[in-house]
């Protein structure tokens, strides 16, 4: 199964670099599912929330936005939930936010950032900050010929060794369900993708800016030690905020790096 998934997300790679090979950069979306992961960089760059959104009235979707040296930058947050009032997480509000922002802001490219699990098994610590390789979901078993691939939906990532190289980052797969635990089931399935780091949005993010073909760069900061000794909820309120100042750390760099280039260069 995996070769044929890696088969599959080779095709589509091979495909979105055919459309975006010189392509210069211009506008950048970020999609952060929390606006506390987003803030240290809202700050940074003087972003100010959008008055006119460009998303439909219902919603609670957020956007920041300003120029940053020769960039366009944008940060969507999908804002809490109308009933709970907590930051709406998880794959479903990752792709609604995805598929708006690729309609309303026309990117030329995507950066999922945020926070992960990661696995001390496979090199992960506190406070890592990695670039995804490819990105997979753990919790879509479909055990259907064909439909189970659908369900893994491997997708590599926007290629970036220039990047990589220069800023010296870490590089992993990511696994990515919509739940903050890990179920024998989920940990079968995540140890399939070969995943170093594990989150709730990047999969879904990578899905839908694959089907419009829009070049996605997924980074993130690892807040807790899936495979350790400690409660992940625990572990991810106590290293959240050193995390995302991590995050605002890497990210910046990441854009000073973009800056006047094409996709091609990164």
């Amino acid at each position: 199964m995996a070769a044929n998934g890696e088969d599959f997300s080779n095709a589509s790679m091979e495909n979105l670099m055919g459309h975006v090979e010189k392509r210069s950069i211009f506008t950048i979306v970020f999609i952060v599912a929390m606006q506390k992961e987003a803030q240290p960089l809202i700050e940074r760059l003087r972003l100010v929330k959008e008055v006119n959104s460009p998303f439909p009235k219902e919603v609670a979707w957020i956007l920041f936005k300003g120029m940053y040296k020769d960039l366009n930058i944008n940060i969507v947050c999908p804002g809490k939930d109308s009933a709970l009032g907590v930051d709406s997480v998880c794959t479903v509000p990752a792709s609604l936010v995805t598929y708006a922002s690729i309609q309303a802001l026309q990117p030329d490219l995507i950066i999922n950032a945020g926070t992960a699990g990661g696995f001390k098994a496979k090199g992960a610590r506190i406070c890592d900050v990695y670039i995804v390789s490819s990105s997979a979901f753990h919790d879509r078993r479909i055990p259907v010929p064909v439909l189970d691939l659908y369900g893994v939906g491997m997708r590599k990532a926007f290629p970036t060794p220039n990047l990589i190289k220069e800023l010296n980052l870490k590089v992993g797969r990511l696994s990515t369900g919509d739940s903050m635990d890990m179920s024998p089931h989920d940990k079968e399935s995540i140890t399939a993708n070969d995943a170093t780091v594990k989150d709730m949005e990047g999969a879904a993010v990578a899905y839908v800016a694959d089907i419009f073909k829009v070049p996605t760069i997924l980074i993130k900061g690892v807040t807790d030690i899936v495979d350790g000794n400690r409660p992940t909820s625990e572990e991810f309120l106590e290293n959240l905020a050193a995390v995302t100042a991590q995050l605002d750390e890497s990210i910046t760099k990441v854009i000073d790096f973009i800056s006047g280039k094409c996709l091609s260069d990164l």
